[in-house]
């Protein structure tokens, strides 16, 4: 069972940053491959970016990429969402999600249905 917990959104202008991070409870943390999603009014939760376990393979939405970057790091159980020059379009609540994939097929980070544990989700917003 791992327990996650999302902070750091808030109100930023556009081209501003927010660094997000999600603190995950349990002993086993580095076992897990950590996805970060996003939910804006009216539309699918969507993939934003995910680490493989050992940190060293990242995954990247198209509209996100050379914008953000996510990051782990084990001994403090916490993965982060650093995001650049924000756009008014990436409004939304961000959440943070885990699973130890052990079929080991790394395509299948980018699906929300794959992963088990969920954070409760931070809100982000983006003024024009």
């Amino acid at each position: 069972q791992v327990q996650l917990v999302e902070s750091g959104g808030g109100l930023v202008q556009a081209g501003g940053s927010l660094r997000l991070s999600c603190a995950a409870s349990g002993r086993t943390f580095s076992t897990y491959v950590m996805g970060w999603f996003r939910q804006a009014p009216g539309k699918e939760r969507e993939f934003v970016a995910a680490l493989w376990k050992s940190g060293s393979i990242t995954y990247y939405a198209d509209s996100v990429k050379g914008r953000f970057t996510i990051s782990r790091d084990n001994a403090k159980n916490t993965v982060y969402l650093q995001m650049n020059s924000l756009k008014p379009e990436d409004t939304a609540v961000y959440y943070c999600a885990a699973d130890r994939f052990p079929n080991g097929i790394a395509a299948q980070v980018r699906f929300a249905y794959e992963y088990h544990y969920w954070g409760q989700g931070t809100q982000v917003t983006v003024s024009s």
